[in-house]
């Protein structure tokens, strides 16, 4: 097969591959960030201490995570039928996907906001900040790089996920290697389809560490937790402004805003 061959072939199945993960990752943030939040928040010891929700809950993830994606897909097709009309085609496959992800990326949110210094929210609550203010303000913000780092991981996942969804004519790249590469010993066309997955999922990779770094390194200087630092340590007062204690104030003041 010629390039002039593979090119139009590559291009839809690309751009199938990127519908199908972009909809599923932002499915999956939607319903796997309040979950992992809440996994947190109902832990022993948590601002919304329920030690029976929260075996529940998480027993439900970890039988969720621990089911094989072309299991799961199987098990969905009268849910995918119900909800997409169809159990074919990329709209099809976003349901096993986002399925998929939304456990996968709950305990990724959990072991991210488990992170964030206890100190910052019993700073909060003691300037009279509720449980809302406390995610916010403290928890998501403070663990805003690993959440980042937590989708990239995600997203990487799902491209893996929507390979085995060609096994079921959902299309993009992994059903291009399938039918070309393995059904028609077209090699050339698997190994530039391999190609272009390691390009793709080096390029996500790459984006992902860089917004996580530079979070971070911003949270370092303008984050929640050096202005309740400067609470902790007595610095509440409001000194005149343009002084290093002005500053202080003004964070102060902030803070209890937010509150």
């Amino acid at each position: 097969m010629t390039w002039s061959e593979m090119q139009p072939l590559l291009s839809q199945a690309s751009w199938d591959t990127l519908y199908m993960v972009g909809w599923s990752t932002l499915i999956a943030i939607v319903g796997g960030l309040p979950l992992g939040v809440l996994l947190v928040l109902t832990d022993r010891g948590g601002l919304l201490q329920n030690v029976v929700a929260n075996k529940v809950i998480g027993q439900v993830v970890n039988i969720a995570r621990s089911m094989p994606f072309i299991i799961l897909m199987v098990a969905l097709m009268g849910f995918t039928r119900s909800v997409t009309g169809t159990t074919i085609g990329r709209e099809a496959a976003i349901v096993p996907l986002a399925v998929g992800a939304i456990p996968f990326f709950a305990r990724l949110v959990e072991t991210a906001v488990r992170e964030v210094d206890g100190g910052l929210v019993e700073a909060v609550q003691a300037m009279g900040g509720n449980t809302w203010t406390v995610v916010r303000k403290v928890l998501v913000p403070e663990s805003l790089p690993s959440l980042i780092s937590s989708t990239t991981t995600t997203i990487v996942a799902l491209i893996g996920y929507s390979a085995m969804a060609g096994t079921v004519g959902a299309g993009g790249l992994g059903d291009i290697a399938i039918r070309y590469g393995y059904q028609r010993f077209e090699t050339e066309l698997m190994w530039v389809t391999v190609a272009v997955l390691a390009v793709v999922i080096s390029v996500i990779q790459f984006a992902g560490d860089y917004a996580a770094r530079a979070l971070h390194r911003r949270g370092g200087r303008s984050g929640a937790a050096p202005r309740l630092r400067l609470l902790k340590d007595g610095r509440t007062g409001a000194p005149a402004a343009g002084t290093a204690d002005g500053a202080s104030g003004t964070a102060a003041a902030e803070v209890r805003k937010a509150a």
